[in-house]
């Protein structure tokens, strides 16, 4: 993880037509971790919503073969079980639920030490042409890095 660029998941382990699983480390250190809290780090629960998301979005930039963006329009139920301190190892899944019509939807998990940490239901996401080509080349190459390749 690379918490202030956003750069979420470090390696995806499989991917199929409807299901992800991905890895993401916690850093140790981040100037996020420093502000969220001080003396007492916690990894902020909107950056797990954002975790979810792009393993969601890598599994359907892989099944639109990269032609199309996936960009995060709402989700209708986010449970959040524990706090995530520096240093955890994360296992990220997500399951494709329903696409068509110029969207999709899934629903997603994190799990750490084999324990269940968040959830989200119905992720939804709008599928859109690249509003430009800058963005589809850092998509390719992001995707390369963690493994999955474009």
């Amino acid at each position: 993880m690379q918490l202030e660029y956003f750069r979420m998941i470090d390696r995806v382990v499989s991917v199929d037509d409807g299901s992800i699983a991905a890895e993401a480390v916690v850093p140790e250190a981040s100037p996020v971790l420093e502000g969220h809290f001080p003396g007492h780090p916690l990894v902020p629960g909107v950056l797990l919503l954002e975790t979810m998301a792009q393993a969601s979005g890598y599994l359907l930039l892989a099944r639109l073969g990269f032609s199309r963006m996936a960009f995060l329009i709402g989700n209708k139920e986010l449970k959040l079980r524990r706090f995530v301190r520096p240093g955890e190892r994360l296992s990220v899944t997500a399951r494709l639920v329903h696409e068509g019509s110029g969207y999709a939807v899934t629903d997603a998990a994190i799990t750490g030490e084999g324990k269940r940490i968040c959830e989200v239901r119905e992720m939804k996401f709008s599928l859109a042409d690249f509003p430009a080509p800058e963005l589809a080349a850092a998509m390719r190459a992001q995707a390369e890095r963690i493994g999955l390749a474009p």
